[in-house]
């Protein structure tokens, strides 16, 4: 098996999960049996708004990142266009040059119609390969992964939307490297969102509110494969659901409270024998839309584990005078589905043309590879820069 040094240990652990299957073995109590896909990168938050809102934002007010969370609300955002960016230096505490971007746009068609894009790239740097004797195979000088999508919102009613986006997925981790006798390839995908969105504004006494719920089935598509001899694995199909409830405390003060809900829609690993027989669980070799209804049934722990499969994502957001934002969240995953906890803050302002926001992450485990985790977004509104020019 080919071994990498320092940076690349992390892209061979991330290589195993996603191109080989690591079966689990016959046990009296599963402890550990995280569900793993390729191109896991679809699933981080990729802006600093969510980020801090501990990566809630199916059901939060739209702006210029809905594109990863829920493409239906950006028929409800306030303009006729705009762009932004966003950058994450990720994994730091382990290594020092990999990092996230995130590029996305929008434009109205018409009062009812929305169309956006949006371009996540994952940079994870320079590679050394080497084989088993230590001896320098090959450099590959830029490993990354990349999606491009395209998405439509279209407004319904006064109070619904929808939207359906297309995605296309590239992945290149070994840069064509033998791994033993097998020749490796950029693993390709294709992949398609569907979502929805609700708002509704309410009283409760004297006070305005507004109310908020979201859906999202995202990256439904293709399998992928590093190789031409093992079998394609899924990408992280996904649904995420969650509401928003918000009310504004005076005329200046506002607060928002969002919870998401997010389960992954591909198989569980099952339980094998010693001679790899399923002795539990269901097989995870099938088709995407057996996969799709069968993760919901298919655990070895049972109803339990299934339950388990679901994270938790609470995030409260502070705004003054819609212009200066404070933001806290959490994040939970059961310790068997992969033990991911961890608290966010941050900050947003907005400032005439454009928009700053930044977060933080503080994992509640040590020695977490998700420490000090910063992401970094900016935001640009076309509407903005001419009610500006107007004064």
């Amino acid at each position: 098996m080919t071994n990498m040094k320092n940076k690349a240990l992390t892209l061979g652990i991330i290589l195993l999960f996603s191109i080989f299957v690591s079966p689990v073995m016959a046990q009296d109590d599963i402890t550990f049996n995280p569900i793993q896909t390729a191109v896991p990168f679809l699933t981080i938050a990729p802006d600093s708004r969510a980020g801090a809102l501990g990566d809630a934002g199916v059901a939060t007010s739209p702006d210029l990142f809905s594109m990863h969370w829920n493409p239906a609300k950006f028929a409800f955002i306030d303009g006729n266009g705009g762009f932004g960016i966003s950058y994450s230096p990720w994994l730091r505490a382990l290594i020092p040059d990999i990092n996230l971007s995130y590029l996305t746009g929008y434009y109205r068609i018409d009062s009812r119609q929305v169309v956006a894009g949006s371009l996540m790239y994952s940079s994870l740097g320079k590679i050394e390969f080497t084989d088993e004797s230590g001896q320098p195979i090959m450099t590959l000088q830029n490993a990354n992964e990349f999606s491009i999508d395209a998405a439509y919102s279209r407004l319904f009613s006064e109070h619904w939307s929808g939207g359906v986006a297309m995605r296309f997925i590239y992945s290149n981790l070994t840069g064509g490297t033998l791994v033993g006798t097998t020749e490796t390839k950029p693993g390709l995908a294709f992949a398609a969102d569907a979502s929805a969105y609700y708002t509704n504004k309410l009283k409760l006494g004297s006070r305005d509110g507004n109310i908020s719920a979201g859906i999202n089935f995202s990256n439904i598509g293709s399998k992928m494969s590093y190789t031409t001899d093992v079998d394609p694995d899924f990408i992280p199909m996904n649904m995420r659901l969650g509401t928003t409830f918000s009310i504004n405390l005076d005329k200046y003060n506002s607060i928002g409270f969002s919870l998401d809900v997010n389960k992954l829609l591909v198989p569980t690993p099952p339980v094998y024998d010693e001679d790899l027989n399923i002795i539990d669980g269901k097989n995870p070799n099938v088709s995407v839309p057996v996969a799709i209804f069968q993760s919901f049934y298919d655990a070895p722990g049972g109803f339990s584990e299934e339950m388990k499969e679901f994270t938790q994502s609470v995030g409260i957001e502070y705004w003054y005078n819609q212009q200066f934002a404070l933001r806290t969240g959490y994040y939970n995953e059961a310790n068997m589905k992969g033990n991911r906890k961890y608290f966010t803050v941050g900050a947003g302002f907005r400032l005439n043309i454009l928009s700053l926001d930044f977060s933080y992450l503080v994992p509640v485990t040590q020695n977490n590879p998700l420490a000090r985790t910063l992401r970094f977004s900016l935001g640009f509104e076309f509407d903005s820069l001419r009610n500006l020019s107007q004064k």
